[in-house]
């Protein structure tokens, strides 16, 4: 053995110092000590890491306050066996600032000088403290590091698992390697650079990378997966590509992956994908599971599925990330079917689906709302133990949900034993989604009693729930529960404060939280917004303005639903200009093209009265949704222009969209409108063939088109056949048995709709007194309205108006006339004309004078009033009188709006109006006239002679049939 190495059982006895009096250490000691170990020694010096300086300046290594102050340059060192006993390594401090300057010796056997020889003066000079301290920081603070002798030690040391502090562990070892003279192994560095990076050191991880002088691939590859794990990912790139100039060796599946999974991070790093994808694909690397896999991920995310599902199929193997990758790609595609047929392939396989593909799975489930497919899950769940699985029986349960099965999820909520506020959560969400929202709130009341805290999705659902229940003072003490728990600042339950506070009618309190809380966010300007246009009272439709204006001043930009809503307010203000503005707005932000924006278009221009405008919007759109279709459908329906109506059905026909329940809603309805029954029961028989005829909607278009029709026997046969019963049926039913004079029958639906537990509301009173009223029912329309009256509905104007025609028809005009005085507001222009309209029968002239002249003053561009006052004028006699009424219309510019009639030949229906000459053929019918009149003067010239009325009878209607038969030409 060398005489400069100590031999082994020496160094073990140096592992122990002798017990030493805890007296300072001198200066002249101290400087002797170290005047020695320079004369020993000639170190070379290298910065070793700022964790070892704060590791070797512990306190109890220092001298006394008295000392520091006392000696400026004195040094005190700490010496330190290393991996051989050649190699030793100290750490010299500046004692006054401590400052410390960490140092590494180089060979000291060339200086001859050996480890035993420190020893000995450290053991001389031990008559302090401090120097047993030093020995006992040298030999068994770190007793591992005397016994290690190569790099697998230090290989086994990096993988070990760390203490509480990662970083100084790593910077210990790297300090060994680097005075143990393995700073350039490469096998080493790459450990060593792994593991800086594992610890979040990725400054160190960085520079030791840069001082490589070799490097291999597993270097590169190292350095780029560690810059992804720590979400350096342009940084990763860089590396990639500084590998990618001076490769000398090709890429492996590792690199190249790493490279895959920065660029699906980055956006630049599309392009570079697509520049590589060749080589991938010559080199063969798709189908290696992990290339494959961040290739589908990249596919995915470019929107590209069909390459994504070739280099699906291409892989020989595929892991369980790389089925979940694929399938969850499919459901958010829209594509939830493939997804199954894949999850299904997946089970063939015999491989075991883990929690995030049943997860998927179910997802896409709950989209296609398939519940046989949810329920197999479900079995899958239970058959490999993943009920504990928490997250994953929270997905199981909005599956149910969604798919209407809100007892089964409940049921399966119930049996969860570790169930979180996401659990009580999505219940509570399933509740608000199928309208059961006093379940809701019950459920909201046990979240507490569970021991958890409400969170802002709990709160925003359940204030949800009490906007559509009107529970204002329930929705109160939520709102006094998020400022107790610090939740007012989330936007999710800020907006669902102001919702709720607008929905119950409470706007002042709506616009307190949106003053409170309301900040740059676009979000609550709309829900604001939206508050003030739902009213429809002219002060808050303005001031729905006025926080849109406010919104611009702030420079925030509005989203569609902004426009969405103004459009509902410039609507309900019947203003077209302001509409036209908020659609020059929605250019200037490229919104108009938005298929929800054309819907929101057509709607405003419609409710505007601007057909033409709405068509125009119509036409512009390049696709067409269904919703598009039904708005065009419904702005023509309400506009009365029910012949452009069917002519747009029949183009949709023609493309690929289907029709759905609104959409027969409104055809239907503009049959009746027709008053064609025989286009009714066509499309009637479409519904049936759809399976529609069980929706609410089409029951209730059906009962009014067969009472339009004249056939109440079939708008009954459509209401016995309804699954469901609500309020608005009942009242379709009654309105059909009103318009045709059937008074008893109505009255009879209407016992039968209060013994079945329906409780009437304002409508169905306007019915049944209309019915009282048409069949001369006069003691049971009085009864009826003091019922009305007992159920607490206050009357309406269309009430009054039935009121008072039931006592006008039957003559009892001062009745009517006390009743309209005693009507609680003024009474509007219509209830004046129904009692004008009763004078008109019983010829009371005086009343008749009163009450025209009051319907005029309320509505002066009405000619319904100038009509019937000239007519009961005529009636008796008074020409004069009519004379002067004819002559107050032309002076006050009121005209009478023209009559309107139509005939269908072939199945087309042609439209005419007074003096009208829009027709395509007008000039031919205008030309067949005289012949169609010559004979009806004849009738008329022949009427005291009956022999000669029943030859000119005979003609005309040959005269009239060939006339007719001019028309069936091709269009």
């Amino acid at each position: 053995m060398n005489n400069d190495e100590a031999p082994p059982h020496e160094q073990n006895k140096m592992v122990s110092p002798p017990t030493t009096t805890s007296l300072s250490l001198p200066n002249d000691i101290l400087l002797s000590f170290l005047s020695r170990v320079s004369r020993l020694y000639y170190p070379t010096f290298s910065l070793v890491s700022k964790s070892f300086r704060s590791l070797i300046a512990s306190p109890e290594l220092y001298q006394t306050r008295s000392f520091l102050h006392r000696t400026e340059s004195c040094l005190y060192v700490c010496l330190r066996s290393l991996t051989d006993s050649n190699l030793r390594w100290f750490t010299l401090c500046r004692v006054p600032d401590r400052k410390l300057t960490n140092f590494s010796v180089s060979k000291m056997r060339s200086r001859g000088c050996c480890w035993r020889k420190v020893q000995q003066s450290l053991r001389f000079y031990s008559s302090s403290s401090s120097a047993s301290r030093l020995l006992e920081f040298i030999n068994i603070d770190f007793p591992s590091t005397l016994g290690i002798r190569g790099r697998r030690e230090f290989a086994r040391l990096l993988q070990l698992p760390a203490s509480d502090d990662p970083v100084l562990h790593h910077n210990v070892v790297h300090g060994q390697i680097i005075v143990s003279g393995f700073d350039s192994d490469t096998y080493l560095n790459n450990i060593l650079m792994k593991s800086y990076s594992k610890g979040g050191d990725m400054v160190y991880a960085r520079k030791l990378f840069d001082r490589m002088p070799e490097r291999n691939l597993v270097t590169w590859s190292t350095m780029v997966s560690a810059c992804n794990h720590n979400g350096l990912y342009e940084e990763s790139l860089a590396v990639f590509l500084e590998y990618w100039r001076s490769r000398k060796n090709s890429p492996n599946e590792y690199i190249l992956s790493s490279f895959i999974q920065a660029c699906l991070h980055v956006n630049s790093g599309r392009s570079m994908v697509f520049q590589l994808q060749s080589f991938i694909f010559k080199s063969g690397f798709d189908r290696d599971v992990y290339v494959g896999t961040l290739l589908i991920g990249f596919y995915l995310k470019e929107g590209d599925i069909d390459y994504a599902r070739l280099v699906f199929d291409a892989l020989p193997e595929k892991s369980t990330v790389t089925w979940t990758t694929m399938i969850k790609g499919y459901a958010k595609m829209g594509r939830s079917y493939v997804s199954l047929q894949l999850f299904y392939q997946l089970m063939e396989s015999n491989v075991v689906p883990d929690g995030y593909i049943l997860s998927t799975v179910l997802s896409a489930c709950s989209i296609l709302s398939f519940l046989e497919g949810g329920k197999q899950i479900h079995a899958n769940i239970l058959r490999h133990g993943h009920e504990m699985d928490a997250s994953l029986m929270n997905v199981l349960i909005d599956s149910y949900v969604k798919c209407g099965r809100v007892t089964l999820a409940r049921k399966l909520f119930d049996g969860m034993w570790n169930a979180d506020i996401t659990s009580w959560t999505t219940v509570l969400s399933g509740y608000k989604q199928n309208s059961l929202h006093k379940e809701a709130m019950e459920l909201f009341s046990g979240i507490s009693k569970s021991g958890l805290k409400p969170d802002m999705y709990a709160c925003s659902s359940i204030l949800t729930s009490c906007a559509s229940l009107h529970a204002l003072e329930y929705g109160r003490h939520v709102h006094s529960y998020t400022i107790k728990a610090n939740l007012g600042d989330d936007s999710y339950v800020t907006n669902s404060l102001i919702d709720m506070y607008a929905k119950c009618d409470c706007l002042n309190d709506a616009r307190k939280v949106f003053d409170l809380f309301g900040r740059d966010d676009v979000v609550l300007y709309n829900a604001m917004i939206e508050g003030y246009s739902r009213l429809g009272t002219q002060g808050e439709l303005h001031d729905a303005f006025n926080i849109f204006g406010d919104m611009r001043s702030r420079l925030i930009r509005p989203s569609l639903l902004t426009f969405v809503s103004l459009l509902r307010a410039s609507a309900s203000l019947s203003s077209l200009e302001l509409s036209r503005q908020i659609h020059g707005l929605m250019f200037k932000y490229g919104v108009n093209l938005d298929i929800f924006a054309a819907s929101a278009l057509i709607d405003g221009y419609s409710n505007c009265y601007s057909i033409k405008d709405s068509r125009l919007v119509f036409d512009e759109m390049e696709e067409k949704d269904l919703v598009v279709w039904n708005s065009m459908f419904s702005g023509y329906v309400q506009q009365s222009e029910n012949e452009e109506a069917l002519n747009l059905f029949s183009e949709l026909q023609l493309s690929r969209e289907r029709p759905d329940e609104f959409t027969f809603a409104d055809m239907v309805t503009a049959a009746g409108n027709l008053a064609s029954l025989q286009l009714g029961q066509e499309f009637h028989c479409q519904i049936m063939k759809r399976g529609l005829e069980r929706n609410s909607y089409i029951t209730n278009a059906l009962l009014d088109m067969y009472s339009k029709c004249g056939s109440p026997e079939d708008a009954y046969k459509a209401f016995s056949s309804a699954s469901s019963r609500d309020v608005v049926c009942w009242n379709s039913v009654i309105s059909s048995y009103a318009n045709h004079g059937e008074g008893q029958k109505a009255l009879q639906m209407l016992e039968r709709m209060m013994n079945e537990g329906i409780e009437p509301n304002y409508i169905t009173f306007v019915g049944v007194l209309s019915a009282c009223s048409h069949g001369g029912l006069v003691e049971d329309g009085l009864e009826q309205f003091e019922v009305m009256l007992g159920l607490g509905i206050e009357p309406e104007t269309e009430h009054y108006v039935c009121m008072v025609s039931l006592l006008s028809r039957a003559g009892r005009l001062e009745e009517a006339r006390e009743l309209i005085e005693k009507m609680p507001k003024k009474p509007p222009a219509i209830v004046w004309r129904s009692l004008l309209s009763g004078c008109a029968k019983t010829g009371n002239v005086e009343l008749a004078e009163h009450a025209a002249e009051m319907a005029i003053a309320c509505d002066p561009a009405d000619s319904g009033s100038f009509t019937l006052l000239s007519n009961i004028y005529a009636s008796k006699g008074m020409w004069g009188d009519a004379k002067k009424v004819r002559e107050r219309m032309k002076f006050d510019g009121v005209v009478k709006e023209p009559g309107r009639s139509w005939i269908q030949i072939d199945n087309d229906v042609h439209v005419f109006l007074s003096k009208d000459i829009s027709h395509r053929m007008a000039k031919q019918i205008y030309q067949s006239e005289p012949e169609v009149e010559k004979p009806r003067k004849q009738v008329i010239q022949y009427k005291s002679n009956p022999k000669k009325k029943e030859a000119a009878m005979a003609n005309p209607k040959k005269k009239l049939k060939d006339s007719r038969s001019q028309f069936h030409l091709d269009p």
